[in-house]
């Protein structure tokens, strides 16, 4: 892996939220807001992003942890900036930090965790756990 990034080195996403990405379970419509889970996808590939520019062509990245905490809503149509910072890198785990803004209002913000593998290693630890 090549440690290509710093602590405080950050890269920006955008988003446009779709009808898609509104909060509903088995087909019913809950919130006309962008969901957690929709919201959570584009963080992880905001933070993957730095992850795709480290990795050698034997590893790959696999998320370790998410957390959230929202600030308040994004309606369909709205563009999310997702800010995303390298808190830490040690060892073969990315930490990064994360905001979510629409215009000037903050809509989320909270931590990724990512560990950087041989792809090998990787399919390994998966076929553990398959059933056979």
């Amino acid at each position: 892996m090549r440690a290509i990034y710093n602590t405080g080195d950050t890269k920006d996403y955008h988003y446009k939220v779709t009808g898609k990405d509104q909060a509903a379970f088995h087909g019913e419509l809950v919130h006309p807001v962008c969901s957690t889970f929709a919201l959570a996808r584009e963080i992880e590939w905001s933070t993957r992003r730095f992850v795709l520019e480290m990795n050698e062509e034997d590893e790959e990245g696999v998320g370790t942890m998410l957390t959230i905490h929202h600030e308040g809503p994004a309606f369909v149509g709205e563009t999310l900036k997702i800010s995303a910072m390298v808190k830490s890198f040690e060892r073969n785990e990315l930490i990064c930090s994360f905001e979510v803004w629409v215009e000037d209002r903050l809509i989320a913000r909270g931590t990724t965790g990512q560990k950087i593998l041989k792809k090998s290693k990787l399919k390994e630890i998966f076929s553990t756990f398959e059933k056979r």
